[in-house]
């Protein structure tokens, strides 16, 4: 004889989960009943991405000092070279950056756990961010104008050519650390918030990187040149 079993009743007081098929991160509804992302369930290949982008530009920069070294151990036209002092004002715009960076990503992660309701503390501290990066790769440019007018050009001296490598190498990374904050302010400001913890972290890391291996390059022409 055949039977039936009677369907299980549904709690009409239990929340409804929240389903994540994707298995992008963690899920749930934040203070405007948009879906945040509070974290990647798998973050290891973006983080394992920055840190092999980070040692490659640290290789490539002990390349450009053993070069140095080599070039002014073996050079008979070898000249001091006076740093503009715009670059040490840079050296404060670009840790200042360092620092509205990190108070961003408090922001960010503070309205992603559904803290705060409003995005315009985040999306102030991240345009601050950028804001500063471009004023650092404005102020090399003066410092690169500087030079010009007292006559140093790349193929000067060995001097005035280890200047620009590693100052204009160092500024074309920094302007990739300001795509990705551009990316990152692009993704906070969709009606949807779908911005990555791990996509914030490795931007923090390369962004705050940035700004020791400039120390490094800083400190090696003021010893060096």
């Amino acid at each position: 004889m055949a039977t039936t079993i009677p369907p299980p009743e549904i709690d009409q007081n239990d929340p409804p989960k929240d389903h994540n098929p994707g298995g992008g991160g963690v899920s749930t509804l934040g203070p405007s009943g948009v879906g945040l992302k509070l974290g990647d369930v798998s973050p290891q290949p973006t983080r394992t991405g920055i840190w092999v982008a980070l040692a490659a530009i640290s290789m490539s920069f002990a390349a450009f000092t053993s070069a140095l070294i080599v070039r002014q151990a073996t050079s008979n036209d070898w000249r001091p070279l006076a740093l503009p002092f715009i670059l040490f004002i840079n050296t404060g715009i670009l840790f200042a950056s360092g620092v509205t960076l990190e108070i961003a990503r408090r922001r960010v992660a503070d309205y992603a756990r559904g803290k705060v309701t409003d995005r315009s503390a985040m999306l102030f501290w991240l345009s601050t961010t950028l804001a500063l990066g471009f004023l650092f790769v404005v102020g090399q440019c003066f410092a690169w104008r500087q030079l010009r007018a007292e006559g140093l050009y790349l193929a000067s001296n060995p001097n005035s050519s280890f200047f620009y490598v590693l100052t204009a190498v160092h500024a074309v990374h920094v302007l990739g650390g300001l795509t990705g904050l551009l990316r990152i302010l692009f993704l906070v400001r969709q009606p949807v918030f779908s911005l990555r913890r791990s996509t914030m972290d490795a931007t923090s890391y390369y962004w705050h990187f940035m700004g020791v291996l400039w120390l490094y390059v800083l400190i090696v022409m003021w010893i060096k040149l």
